[in-house]
C-alpha cells in the first residue's frame, strides 16, 4: 500500500489497528493457536512494521499473519498465499471506507477460521501457479498468480501440488 501524495485524513484508517489486535486477541481466546509477534520487513525497501501470526495447534488448519502498517493499515495473509492489503491504496480518490474494511477483515479471517480456504499449485507451460479460493456465507473469491521455480518446488514438497483445503480451527473448551 502506498500513499498517494493526495492522500489526506488518513488517520481515518487507524481503527482497523484496533479491529485486528481485538480480533487476534479473541481468536487467541476460543482458538487453539499460538501467538507469535515479531517486527519483520514487508519488502526490501520498506520499514520494519510489528507482526502478529497466530499458527493453529493442528497442522491441518491455516496459519493468519496480521502486519501493523504505519499508513496506518495491515498486510493480511491467510494460509500461504492469499495476501490483502487494508487498504488497498489509501488516497482520497480512491475514497476506501474504513469501516468497510475491517467487514472485509472479519470476513476474510472468519473464512479461514471456519475452514473455507482451499489452496494449490498449478504447472502451465509458462511456469508455474498459485490458484487459491476463500469461501464463506456471502464470500466466494478466488486469486491466482505466479511463482519462481525455487518457490513452487517447495510448495509441491509441502504438499501443494495437489489442493489443499485447510482445516477449521481447533477450538479451546
Amino acid at each position: 500500500m502506498r500513499a498517494d501524495p493526495r492522500t489526506t485524513g488518513t488517520a481515518r484508517f487507524a481503527m482497523l489497528h484496533d479491529t485486528a489486535e481485538a480480533m487476534l486477541e479473541s481468536l487467541a481466546e476460543r482458538y487453539m493457536v499460538e501467538r507469535r509477534e515479531t517486527k519483520e520487513l514487508l519488502g526490501p525497501t520498506e520499514a520494519l512494521v510489528r507482526m502478529v501470526r497466530l499458527i493453529p495447534r493442528t497442522p491441518a488448519a491455516g496459519p493468519l499473519a496480521v502486519a501493523f502498517t504505519d499508513f496506518p493499515g495491515l498486510m493480511v495473509r491467510l494460509g500461504r498465499w492469499w495476501a490483502e492489503a487494508l487498504p488497498a491504496c489509501g488516497c482520497d480518490d480512491c475514497g476506501e471506507d474504513p469501516g468497510k474494511l475491517t467487514e472485509v477483515l472479519r470476513t476474510q479471517v472468519e473464512a479461514l477460521v471456519e475452514g473455507g480456504l482451499w489452496e494449490r499449485v498449478r504447472r502451465g507451460v509458462g511456469g508455474s501457479w498459485f490458484e487459491t479460493r476463500l469461501i464463506a456465507a456471502g464470500f466466494n473469491a478466488r486469486r491466482e498468480g505466479p511463482l519462481t521455480a525455487a518457490d513452487a518446488r517447495e510448495a509441491r514438497r509441502s504438499g501443494f501440488a495437489a489442493p489443499v483445503q485447510w482445516a477449521p480451527w481447533p477450538r479451546r473448551f
